[in-house]
């Protein structure tokens, strides 16, 4: 697990804005067609789910974590969990878009996804990260996987 202690949603603009922002620009540059840029600016799936977790102490708490495929277009669809207090939708959803791009420009034939959960993991024992990252899979389950 990595944890950063600056969140990408301490920037002034929202993070998804600035991506698609990013690809806009890219595309202008590479004159690609208008068509399939308004198809890439979408991300293919978002969903939002609660994730009840049994803290060490006998209380349970409620998470929120956010799971999103960008695009599967090259393959079944990569990325990681970012665990932090401040993540949000919209910069998961900028996550998986650039990691379409970082796959697709390393050849890698895989599309982008991510995952987030609003938490903050340097205030939480290894058995609830752990009991929170399992609860949170099986909640996306049904979502993730090489055939979705």
């Amino acid at each position: 697990m990595t944890t950063v202690d600056a969140p990408v949603s301490h920037l002034r603009e929202n993070p998804y804005e600035i991506a698609k922002s990013q690809l806009r620009k890219v595309a202008q540059s590479f004159a690609i067609d208008p068509n399939l840029v308004n198809i890439l600016q979408q991300c293919k799936k978002s969903l939002a789910v609660s994730i009840p977790v049994a803290m060490d102490d006998g209380t349970t708490q409620v998470f929120e974590g956010y799971r999103v495929t960008h695009n599967i277009a090259r393959g079944p669809s990569k990325g990681g969990i970012r665990y932090h207090p401040d993540v949000t939708l919209d910069e998961v959803k900028a996550l998986a878009m650039w990691m379409t791009w970082k796959c697709a420009l390393s050849g890698i034939p895989f599309g982008g996804a991510k995952g987030g959960v609003v938490c903050n993991p340097k205030t939480m024992s290894e058995g609830e990260l752990q009991r929170m990252t399992r609860r949170f899979t099986s909640e996306i389950i049904n979502e993730i996987g090489p055939e979705k």
